[in-house]
Order: structure tokens, then sequence, then C-alpha cells
């Protein structure tokens, strides 16, 4: 479900996706709401382009790490590609 900063408290949370499309976002959070997933979602900036490097803005999913690898599943599933730091 959707949460405000607040609802996380001090709490460090992990980067789970980006999403570069109002499209996009809007099902993956709908998708984690049916799920009953807690999830912080913000705009940032990320650099995308091959030849045209620019910087975009798109909606980060934030979730606590205890949740990540089970999420990261649970999105796998559905055909999205998680966030890797790798």
């Amino acid at each position: 479900m959707k949460r405000e900063p607040e609802f996380f408290s001090s709490q460090e949370l992990s980067l789970l996706y980006i999403a570069k499309r109002l499209k996009e976002a809007l099902a993956l959070e709908q998708y984690l709401t049916d799920r009953e997933i807690d999830y912080l979602v913000e705009p940032d900036h990320y650099s995308g382009g091959i030849i045209f490097r620019s910087t975009r803005v798109g909606a980060f999913f934030y979730v606590t790490p205890e949740t990540l690898d089970a999420t990261r599943r649970i999105l796998r599933e559905k055909g999205y590609k998680p966030y890797s730091p790798d």
C-alpha cells in the first residue's frame, strides 16, 4: 500500500524499481497495493538514452529491506525488471 515517508519513520528503505512512464508507475502502484505491500514512491531524476544521454524524471519505488527480496520475486513473476545495483 502506498505510504507517506512518515510511515517508515527513520527506517532506511531500499530502491525496488524505477518507473520511466506514468502509465507504468500507476500499474505498479496498483499491483503492489493489491498485494498489500507497503511502499514509498517519489519522483527523482535518472539518466537515460544511448546516443543522446539526458536527465529524465521517473517514479522511484522503495520498500523496506526486509521485504525487498520477496517483492523483487513478485515483480519478476509479473514481468517487471526490479532495480539491481549491479
